[in-house]
């Protein structure tokens, strides 16, 4: 038995080398970042700046391909059913966590299929309204559309993006009733807000802050844990009274499912790197998006967490998914 024991061991070394061997020896081409959104979004920009930093680190250039459609849908489908070799990623946001309440056949599992890497950060989002609305708290404005039952209108990126969740979630948690007109872009969804065409937008802060700041949007609540460093005078939802309001946006970095887990862990420890540098932290600062600081496998709960979330929130507002 003892001998055994003995022969088994060189075994496990050389396996292990082998895997430690491949990890270092990846990447030695350049890796595909697939994202699912339109060029210009905060999930196309943020992951854009820290590929800067990490293409140094990793030696290969990493190439961004936008492929869009079907709420993001199709450019995530095309990463599931890649080689998981560690040369295709896909770059998403909590749009990722959103879909299995709006497709009722995706082409994929956003838990299951998946490996995730690293957030690369997470951005707080503000409701923001016109200023010639006169409403200049948000106690003032939950009252204001209390008063009037379905006369409210706020504006989104789209059906099932988190512009929309995070309004139809404040909506629900603050008891009011308030029409959804969705768009097709942040630009002209702020636009409208700020043109008092609609009551309200929740906006990622790095997108509203500038025309807040001009004084063409005014910021009454922010939706994070706490407030946003860019709009300290801004309360939180929980300061505010609200409960179970909170919905921040985070970008992501994904593999395939099947990708070794030594690539999975070195990508990791490589973006986290990255991440880290002073450069690439001011930067991200100057967008609005904060860290968000976590492992592979705790990235994966939170996103089977978020899955469960969503569906729930998607449910009980009776939108039905296709």
């Amino acid at each position: 038995m003892k001998s055994n024991y003995l022969m088994i061991l060189p075994v496990v070394s050389i396996a292990l080398s082998s895997m430690d061997t491949r990890a270092q020896a990846w990447p030695k081409k350049p890796l595909r970042a697939i994202v699912p959104v339109a060029v210009g979004s905060s999930t196309d920009i943020v992951p854009r700046i820290v590929f800067e930093q990490l293409t140094q680190q990793l030696g290969q250039p990493i190439v961004v391909e936008n492929r869009t459609g079907a709420g993001g849908t199709i450019g995530t489908t095309l990463v599931a059913r890649a080689e998981p070799d560690g040369y295709t990623m896909l770059v998403h946001g909590s749009a990722h966590t959103i879909a299995p309440a709006f497709y009722r056949k995706l082409n994929y599992d956003p838990a299951l299929d998946f490996a995730a890497v690293v957030p690369l950060g997470i951005s707080v989002q503000a409701l923001v309204i016109s200023p010639a609305k006169g409403l200049n708290t948000i106690g003032a404005f939950i009252s204001a559309a209390k008063a009037k039952p379905g006369a409210f209108t706020f504006s989104s990126v789209g059906i099932g993006t988190a512009t929309h969740l995070a309004a139809e979630r404040f909506r629900t948690s603050a008891g009011v009733d308030a029409l959804h007109i969705p768009f097709k872009g942040g630009a002209e969804a702020m636009s409208e807000a700020a043109a008092g065409r609609v009551e309200f937008f929740f906006g990622p802060v790095g997108l509203v802050l500038p025309h807040v700041r001009d004084g063409r949007l005014v910021a009454l609540v922010v939706n994070g844990t706490k407030r946003a460093a860019a709009l300290p005078t801004v309360p939180t939802m929980a300061e505010t009274g609200l409960t179970n309001a909170e919905y921040p946006i985070w970008y992501g970095l994904f593999l395939p499912a099947k990708t070794p887990r030594e690539i999975v862990d070195r990508l990791h420890r490589e973006t986290t790197s990255a991440l880290a540098t002073p450069k690439l932290q001011e930067r991200l600062a100057a967008l609005a998006v904060d860290p968000m600081v976590m492992m592979p496998k705790d990235f994966d709960a939170h996103v089977r967490k978020e899955i469960a979330i969503n569906s729930a929130l998607v449910k009980s507002i009776g939108i039905a998914p296709d």
